[in-house]
């Protein structure tokens, strides 16, 4: 073990606890203010962030990376820009933090509250996506959380560029610098120690990255994790759909962003209008450069599908690559999905309420879409002002984790002199 780096992350963890106990009481007004700060430190290092992650991506492309891999890693004016408008969006939201969820009265006179409160400390553990930096600085700062970050190598110079942007802010907003911090090592060791704890400092982990890396997360991690480790979503074409809507929805689902979690992997089609709908799909994929690999049926409508096998039904391929099955009914569809399925989100596009209720009572995935692209399975979609990551555990966090998410609860008490028997 590296000594000189255990030092360095252990006083990060106490530098981290102190600014979370200050923003626990910070007003709401201050932390505001931040993001105001932070989207002017944005646009003025704008050139900067650029120029390190253009270094990055050179490195990247050298290195032999995918598309997905480099479209993930790619800064550019309009990501920044949505950088910013995710900033203005998350300083809209109503105060998290103090809220009463719950008031009752006891009859013995006592007063109980459930109130909302702050996690505490939130370690991050991402790969290639630098703009994850922003969001998850901005969600947790929100949310009064202080996190420690720590990116993979091939994009810690551009996640690095974009914290030195909020740090900045965090002091013109007279709030503590170290609420936000990176990690500057690219040292596996540093994700080691952030996974036993730092010495009790850090309160939850989220992983941002591909199968590996949550896995070795939950395997490895000593507090409470946040996360997935698949996203093996799945499209249900019913014999009662739309079907001009359903090949946008298929479309969309898989193409618009091959290499993020919430692609869909799978379409399943209704043996109904298999030949019909399954043909158009089939061209319009091919003429998008998307791979098929398809059952037996699929393939009877076009020989030059590659036969699919039983590991396509549980790969998660995060590239223009895409499994389809002719199911018989809802009931398949839906066995079919609890299966295979990581329990990340599933669509359905059918016009029958009977059938999306089947679908939607029967999968327990963390996300259910009723005719709409699974490509929505994103916080800021859902308006929660972006995500910190995407959860399938069902205790605490489900979903996108947002501001709300990012809080707990503690109960007080209010009496006049009670005591118990």
């Amino acid at each position: 073990m590296n000594v000189d780096l255990k030092q360095q992350l252990y006083e990060m963890g106490e530098q981290a606890k102190k600014a979370s106990s200050i923003l626990n009481t910070s007003s709401s007004v201050q932390k505001n203010s931040f993001f105001d700060f932070a989207i002017l430190e944005i646009k003025t290092s704008s050139s900067f962030i650029l120029e390190a992650n253009a270094q990055e991506i050179a490195q990247a492309q050298k290195n032999g990376k995918d598309d997905a891999f480099i479209d993930r890693l790619t800064l550019n004016r309009e990501r920044l820009a949505a950088m910013c408008a995710t900033l203005k969006e998350i300083k809209l939201f109503d105060e998290p933090v103090g809220k009463v969820l719950a008031n009752w009265d006891r009859p013995n006179g006592l007063n109980i509250s459930r109130v909302s409160t702050p996690l505490g400390v939130i370690g991050l553990i991402f790969e290639s996506r630098p703009n994850v930096a922003c969001d998850a600085g901005a969600l947790c700062l929100k949310s009064g959380n202080a996190v420690i970050l720590r990116s993979g190598k091939d994009g810690l110079k551009s996640a690095s560029a974009i914290v030195d942007a909020l740090r900045k802010a965090l002091i013109k907003a007279s709030l503590p610098e170290n609420s936000i911090q990176i990690v500057p090592s690219e040292s596996r060791e540093a994700a080691t120690l952030m996974l036993e704890g730092l010495n009790s400092a850090i309160d939850v982990i989220v992983p941002r990255g591909g199968k590996s890396l949550v896995a070795e997360v939950k395997r490895s991690a000593k507090v409470p994790v946040f996360g997935h480790l698949e996203g093996i979503c799945h499209v249900y074409v019913d014999q009662h759909a739309n079907q001009v809507k359903a090949l946008a929805i298929c479309i969309n689902a898989k193409m618009r962003r091959t290499g993020i979690c919430g692609a869909a992997e799978t379409i399943l089609i209704h043996q109904g209008i298999a030949d019909e709908f399954g043909l158009q799909l089939i061209c319009e994929l091919k003429s998008l450069d998307c791979e098929i690999r398809g059952c037996d049926n699929i393939r009877a409508l076009d020989a030059s599908i590659i036969p699919a096998i039983e590991d396509d039904w549980s790969t998660e391929y995060l590239a223009p690559i895409i499994s389809i099955k002719v199911v018989s009914d809802v009931r398949e569809a839906v066995d079919h999905i609890n299966q295979y399925s990581t329990g990340h989100t599933e669509s359905i596009v059918s016009e029958n309420k009977e059938t999306q209720e089947v679908f939607t009572s029967s999968i327990d995935s963390a996300i259910l879409m009723i005719n709409a692209s699974t490509q929505f399975a994103d916080g800021g979609e859902f308006g929660l002002g972006g995500e910190i990551g995407i959860a399938t555990g069902k205790f605490h966090a489900r979903g996108p984790v947002g501001i709300d998410q990012l809080t707990s609860f503690k109960y007080i008490v209010s009496g006049n002199g009670q005591i118990r028997d």
